[in-house]
């Protein structure tokens, strides 16, 4: 907003430079200002001060109570909320409670009001990812994904290694161990109790890994060549062509709890990532699978869930309509998953030009 002595200053000059043969269209575009701006300030005779700052304005129909603020705030600060992200809130109340306070989004500006909003862990700004090699997947144990990641060990320099699968579907943990060393045949060890697990005998499906050494022995290829299972491998010196295992291990190394400086043991850790899993298959509300759990996609829950947030989505835009602009929250399931689908477009773009 301009102030009244820069309205005062603004409008003398035009009358100046009028006063001296300027056209009125030519001394308001010298001073930023348009023709109708002019007319508004001056149409008392008097430079008017900006009434703005003294307009009344009502409080919006679709505002929310103080009460309803105070409860929002109630529910951030519970004991088990306290590390949880307003997304993560939402779904818990309304699967574990049948509760519906208010969106994601009214969380945030709550937080925000009241200065409660602040950056988590230990995370780093993102880069952009390259165009890697792609599969699809409409249900589980069509394509996995797998990859193997250094724990630290209780001496500076000591490491134990960490194997995991994960279904890229369904985001489900289906295999995992930790070694004292990295081989294809520790590796070759978790793909076996990874198929017998899932009942993936004789069963074909995809299995992605980048280009390391652990996932492309002789042995371990014709095991899984035995499996039915087809590898497929990242781009040489690519390390985010396997985008699902690198975002599993970055959630797994910035847990409250991870022992960043050091395991005591070989034990110690396995116990830890054994944690890990069970939390991350049964609890986690996964972002990109509409806030489920793993264990709920793989096995099918997910539609009943998801079927009843969106009769509680709509019974609360029912009851409040006003706080509505447009649609409910998206609740549909997510019915097909793309490794890496920027390579998928790419490739139908080659094959049109073709």
């Amino acid at each position: 907003m301009i102030s009244i002595q820069d309205r005062r200053n603004a409008v003398l000059l035009i009358r100046q430079a009028r006063a001296a043969g300027a056209s009125l269209a030519k001394s308001c575009q010298v001073m930023g200002i348009s023709i109708r701006t002019h007319q508004r300030w001056t149409r008392l005779g008097e430079v008017e001060e900006d009434q703005r700052p003294h307009a009344h304005r009502p409080t919006p129909a679709n505002a929310l109570t103080a009460e309803e603020e105070a409860e929002i705030l109630a529910q951030c600060h519970r004991q088990e909320f306290v590390d949880l992200p307003p997304d993560q809130i939402v779904v818990r109340l309304m699967d574990e409670e049948q509760r519906y306070i208010a969106s994601p989004s009214s969380y945030y500006r709550v937080l925000r009001k009241h200065n409660q909003l602040a950056h988590r862990g230990r995370a780093k700004s993102r880069k952009k990812k390259t165009i890697p090699t792609t599969h699809r997947a409409t249900a589980p144990n069509q394509v996995w994904s797998w990859d193997c990641t250094w724990l630290p060990g209780p001496v500076k320099g000591t490491y134990y290694y960490l194997v995991m699968i994960v279904d890229v579907f369904s985001r489900k943990i289906v295999g995992w161990e930790v070694f004292l060393s990295e081989s294809a045949e520790n590796s070759r060890t978790v793909i076996e109790r990874a198929v017998l697990a899932e009942k993936m005998v004789g069963k074909p499906l995809v299995l992605h890994a980048d280009n390391g050494s652990p996932f492309k022995g002789v042995t371990l290829l014709e095991k899984l060549h035995d499996l039915q299972i087809q590898p497929s491998f990242s781009r040489p010196r690519v390390s985010n062509d396997n985008a699902y295992s690198e975002a599993l291990f970055r959630t797994c190394k910035y847990m409250p709890d991870f022992p960043a400086n050091g395991f005591e043991g070989l034990e110690q850790a396995q116990r830890w990532v054994h944690g890990f899993v069970q939390w991350y298959n049964h609890e986690h509300r996964h972002s990109a699978i509409r806030f489920v759990t793993p264990v709920q996609r793989h096995t099918g829950e997910e539609v009943a869930i998801l079927s009843r947030r969106h009769a509680l989505t709509q019974a609360a835009r029912t009851a409040n309509p006003e706080r509505w602009s447009g649609q409910t929250r998206n609740w549909k399931r997510v019915t097909e998953v793309t490794l890496n689908p920027e390579h998928k477009k790419l490739a139908e773009a080659i094959k049109n030009a073709a």
